[in-house]
């Protein structure tokens, strides 16, 4: 593995034009692809086999004009008011809403009963020949234009419904551009230099904007969930930024301590390249992972990351090192301090403390743990859901819609109940409907059961139905628990929020066999880079600490309200069901970046040495550095993704960058150090019929290095 990177790296430094002209040329024609036969994102919110599924595909077989999708124009005027004196304005919006492409129907809400007992809120359902998830933004852009003859007239005007949902664009805060140029402020303090602070920005971002264009393609192939690109976006600059800095770093070390611009490199490339490659590698398999849940939306997200994540590691293997083959000397222009001197470890603070540390394990390892486990503490009272138009930022129309809606028809209105009649199948026929009709609007939970609608062939029955609740509320889902137990067994129960019940129960049962896989893999993993049992075990329990205190922090901020404000939430809301295995697969990921950095230096200093405490002390004195500025920018950049509109990506900044707080101060420089001095030399220990079966892929240790060829900027000197 050192000899197969250091040859990539070298050969990259040694044609740096020809590297940078490859990447440029690959970027431009993944981009260009993607705006020609890229997909559009659409969200797979289907539980497969669940029974949600299942009415929707009889009906998408049978009764294809209830499989469509739909809408709601909510129509309101002010208190004291009447939408009946406002008729003809309504009218003309509902005329320009039926000329709207993919819709099929409009009901004129005055015609059709769905006016407000007061009079003065009233909506017009909407019916479109295609599903919500498959019906993009523009028709729902042309929706929204058409209501303005309402609008003209006085008459607050909404779209809502689960299409305007489900393809709503939401704008970003921009805040994504702050956080780029608060990650280069703690890159040029790092290095000390302007020119190699922006190398990992530029590096980061030719990554994330070539990976993006790879997920519109993979969009072209597959349905791809509208959240992958950014969740893709706030990893890949994390990353990327960070796999350079680590490169970059070693580099720069290898220079000061005098060795010339290509050894320094190829040295570089040889002691952490190794490093990049396996922390990326486990970012994809936690990553690829997601997969597992069976979920199609989470298996997108989860391969489209990995897709970014995979650009980052290459362009760290290849157009790094070209990029600093040819600055050589320059990568130290715009000096912003003075030239800091190659020192001894021991004349660092962080071999002082990691001694410290060392000498007195059980108190530093026992608040370290205790601390963690405190902040993981709310996490046993997370409460899961699935996100709704209610939980969205007032600014959007979906939102304002829900909210009228509720407010004139109950919150009921805004999760309809779809019960879905196979006619061809033992259970009820076309005569027991109606008692069946009665019998769901007898439950508690119902407010109306409305007319039954039959298909052409008379072979498939819709009852809609509206309970009392909302769709974030667990009444419902007790509601919809009772319901399909009324039901026989020709009768299925589907609509969104039935769909998302069934997503959040298959989530929860299908959460333990990912997490034991995530597990199991990077113990596997790290087996094979450390050659040890202890070090992966050890790395498995402290990343488990680390992600738990950020699940209890999200719980604690977004479901229980503490410092809300701050974060600009407008209310409490459940944890979104998803979270909690994207959170596993990132936050385990991101946290493997580290360990593998950190034990990789250890492991090099404890082959020099043989000395288990000054090792630990070397590594992270000799990493301490980096991995504080790098925590710092993932930090940075995941915060900058709180102020974003979406509630479910506020949750995402909060929980990614409270963990890679805590992973990079609490348990990689204190926990990780009291562990391994406890430990000892059984750090190291490793069966040796184990041993002997196992491949070997350290990221330590390794083939002395040659002598490269000389740079392009050094031939050209010495020519």
């Amino acid at each position: 593995m050192h000899r197969f990177i250091r040859r990539i790296g070298d050969a990259s430094a040694r044609r740096p034009w020809a590297v940078i002209g490859a990447w440029l040329t690959a970027a431009a024609l993944v981009l260009g692809l993607a705006g020609t036969v890229g997909g559009a994102f659409s969200d797979d919110l289907v539980a497969p086999g669940s029974q949600s599924e299942r009415a929707m595909r009889l009906l998408e077989e049978r009764f294809p004009e209830a499989a469509g999708g739909s809408a709601k124009a909510v129509f309101a005027v002010p208190e004291g008011g009447r939408l009946e004196d406002s008729r003809s304005a309504v009218d003309a919006a509902v005329a320009e809403i039926a000329g709207v492409e993919h819709v099929t129907a409009v009901a004129d809400p005055f015609a059709a009963g769905t006016v407000s007992a007061d009079g003065r809120i009233g909506y017009a359902e909407i019916a479109f020949d295609t599903p919500s998830a498959e019906l993009g933004p523009e028709p729902l852009d042309a929706l929204t234009a058409a209501l303005e003859p309402a609008r003209a007239d006085g008459v607050t005007a909404e779209l809502g419904g689960d299409a305007a949902f489900i393809n709503a664009e939401t704008e970003t805060s921009g805040a994504e551009a702050a956080g780029l140029l608060a990650a280069l402020a703690v890159l040029a303090v790092a290095f000390g230099t302007v020119v190699a602070a922006l190398v990992p920005v530029v590096l980061a971002l030719v990554a994330v904007a070539a990976g993006l264009g790879g997920i519109l393609l993979l969009a072209g192939a597959m349905d791809v969930s509208s959240a992958a690109p950014t969740i893709g976006a706030m990893i890949g600059l994390g990353v990327g930024i960070d796999y350079a800095l680590i490169i970059v770093a070693r580099y720069r070390e290898n220079r000061a301590a005098g060795r010339d611009n290509a050894v320094a490199l190829s040295q570089a490339m040889t002691s952490s390249g190794p490093s990049v490659v396996f922390a990326g590698g486990t970012v994809v398999v936690a990553m690829a992972a997601l997969a597992l849940t069976g979920l199609g939306f989470l298996t997108s997200i989860g391969l489209s990351t990995s897709l970014v994540v995979l650009f980052a590691v290459a362009a760290s293997l290849t157009l790094l090192p070209a990029l600093l083959a040819l600055l050589g000397d320059r990568v130290d222009a715009g000096r912003l301090t003075g030239r800091r001197r190659a020192g001894k470890p021991e004349a660092t603070a962080w071999w002082r403390f990691a001694h410290r540390v060392a000498g007195r394990p059980w108190p530093y390892l026992v608040v370290a743990a205790v601390a963690l486990l405190a902040l993981a503490a709310p996490a046993l009272k997370m409460q899961t859901g699935f996100p709704d138009a209610g939980d969205d930022s007032v600014s959007t129309t979906h939102r304002r819609a829900h909210d009228l809606l509720a407010e004139g028809f109950g919150p009921g209105a805004n999760s309809p109940l779809l019960i879905v009649a196979d006619l061809r199948s033992p259970g009820v026929d076309a005569s027991g409907i109606p008692a069946l009709s009665e019998r769901i609007a007898a439950d508690p939970g119902i407010v109306e059961v409305k007319a039954a609608q039959e298909s052409p062939a008379g072979d498939t029955v819709v009852l809609p139905a509206v309970p009392a609740t909302a769709a974030a509320d667990e009444e419902t889902s007790r509601t919809l628990e009772r319901v399909r137990g009324l039901a026989p067994a020709n009768v299925a129960v589907s609509g969104l929020t039935a769909m998302t019940v069934d997503l959040t129960t298959q989530l929860t049962d299908t959460l333990p066999v990912f997490i034991a896989a995530i597990l199991a893999m990077s113990f596997l993993l790290l087996t094979l880079v450390f050659r040890s049992v202890a070090v992966p075990l050890k790395a498995v329990v402290m990343n488990l600490l680390s992600i738990g205190g950020a699940y209890g922090v999200v719980v604690a901020v977004f479901q229980w309200g503490w410092l809300q404000g701050l974060f600009g939430l407008e209310e409490t809301l459940p944890i979104a069901s998803p979270l909690p295995a994207i959170f596993f697969a990132v936050l385990f990921g991101l946290s493997m970046d580290y360990e593998v950095f950190l034990l990789s230096r250890i492991r090099e200093e404890y082959e020099a040495t043989g000395d288990n405490a000054e090792s630990v002390a070397r590594g992270i004195a000799g990493t301490g550095r980096v991995i504080t500025s790098a925590a710092l920018i993932m930090t940075v950049v995941f915060l900058s993704f709180v102020v974003h509109p979406s509630p479910l990506v506020k949750m995402m900044g909060l929980g990614l960058a409270t963990a890679i707080v805590l992973d990079a101060t609490v348990v990689r420089m204190v926990a990780v150090p009291a562990a391994m001095a406890l430990l000892g030399r059984v750090n190291w220990w490793l069966p040796r019929w184990l041993d002997r079966r196992l491949p070997r892929l350290g990221t330590a240790g390794g083939t002395p290095v040659r002598r490269p060829e000389p740079l392009p900027e050094e031939a050209s000197a010495h020519g």
